[in-house]
């Protein structure tokens, strides 16, 4: 698991030192660093992947995961270079089963100012490197990092071998996820992520379970196209409503953003595992309330199967959802840490983490932490 991650001169941090828990809920303003958390830890996983981060290649930063740019868009704007005698490093660091890891790259301002390799230092060697704790959930397998920019309804989706069977990856934007489905409709689910409503163990009829939570009596059907590249996604409706919808199906580009948008998040919580990572962006996107309310309560299902779960959300709907799982006693109070961003008069990051009881209530609600409702509430009263 990955305890805490630490940032030095990396985008919109001078310095950052956050700890995280087995369930980690990232929130605040926008343009407060959240993203850039989530991105520092994709960063690694790809340079990882691309095979530079143990040797002397560094930080790749356009890749799979994440289009960073060059190197003067991660240096932040007022880094540090007074305390490596007037050089300039940018770091990233990850502690992972209480054991810190520091790849620390060299930013050559004449040289690294256009790149989109950052290299580390010139004295340096293979063997001063970390070496990437394999196995683990940021380096292992069954890492998912779904990014906000989801894919939107689509008539086909891609049928990569590679992707969906081989890595077990649904893509940054989801795009794996019905082929994903496809091969993988009958793998068994872990009993701590199973909805009671059910009819079997099987992935895709739990997928199909919980998506009924967001909209009653739908069903899922993921089929390959013979002779392409391409898979074929179709909802239908009925079940509880009784109505047969066996031959009556729809294409999502004629059911709406939701479904299509909550299947890869459901998809993903219902595969975690023991030791692995999954990374969430906005998982209330396109979602009524009661949605929102169920992806945090699936996430929280995810983390007592043994999975770990990063989450960046606006949603007081999510942040409620999480604090019902404790209440619940899905998970208790020391697996689950909070962190909410903001910017002070001056323009610096801070970053307040209220603490949850085991009833779900917070030591404190820093001002702007999902308090809009009460405020607009105030203004209505007044």
């Amino acid at each position: 698991m990955i305890d805490r991650v630490r940032l030095e001169n990396f985008k919109a941090f001078r310095h950052m030192d956050l700890p995280l828990a087995p369930l980690t809920l990232l929130s605040g303003v926008n343009a407060a660093g959240k993203s850039t958390t989530m991105q520092a830890l994709a960063l690694l996983r790809q340079s990882y992947d691309a095979g530079v981060l143990d040797h002397r290649g560094g930080l790749l930063l356009n890749g799979e995961l994440v289009e960073l740019g060059v190197g003067q868009d991660v240096l932040h704007e007022n880094y540090a270079d007074g305390t490596h005698g007037g050089r300039i490093f940018i770091s990233v660091a990850a502690t992972i089963d209480g054991v810190e890891s520091v790849w620390r790259v060299e930013y050559r301002t004449a040289e690294d100012r256009e790149a989109d390799l950052l290299t580390v230092p010139q004295e340096s060697n293979a063997s001063d490197m970390p070496r990437p704790p394999e196995r683990t959930g940021l380096f292992g397998p069954g890492f998912q990092y779904l990014r906000a920019d989801r894919i939107v309804p689509a008539v086909t989706y891609p049928k990569s071998y590679e992707m969906a069977v081989r890595r077990g990856f649904l893509g940054v934007r989801g795009e794996h996820t019905v082929n994903f489905l496809r091969a993988r409709q009958e793998d068994r689910v872990a009993s701590e992520l199973r909805h009671p409503a059910g009819k079997s163990t099987g992935l895709l009829d739990q997928t199909e379970a919980w998506l009924r939570e967001i909209c009653p009596g739908v069903d899922l059907r993921a089929e390959d196209l013979r002779g392409t590249d391409m898979v074929r996604l179709s909802f239908g409706f009925g079940g509880t409503a009784g109505i047969s919808s066996s031959n009556i199906r729809y294409r999502p580009t004629n059911v709406g953003f939701g479904l299509t948008y909550a299947l890869p998040i459901i998809v993903a919580c219902l595969s975690a595992g023991p030791g692995r990572l999954v990374m969430l962006e906005n998982p209330e996107a396109h979602l009524h309330p009661r949605g929102q309310t169920m992806a945090a309560r699936l996430a929280c299902r995810a983390v007592a199967a043994g999975a770990q779960v990063i989450i960046e959300s606006h949603s007081d709907h999510v942040l409620n959802g999480l604090r019902l799982a404790v209440k619940e006693r899905v998970l208790t109070p020391d697996r689950v840490a909070l962190h909410y961003f903001d910017r002070n008069d001056d323009g610096e990051i801070e970053v307040s983490s209220p603490e949850i009881d085991p009833d779900g209530m917070l030591s404190q609600w820093p001002r702007g932490f999902f308090d809009e409702w009460d405020r607009a509430l105030d203004r209505l009263l007044d």
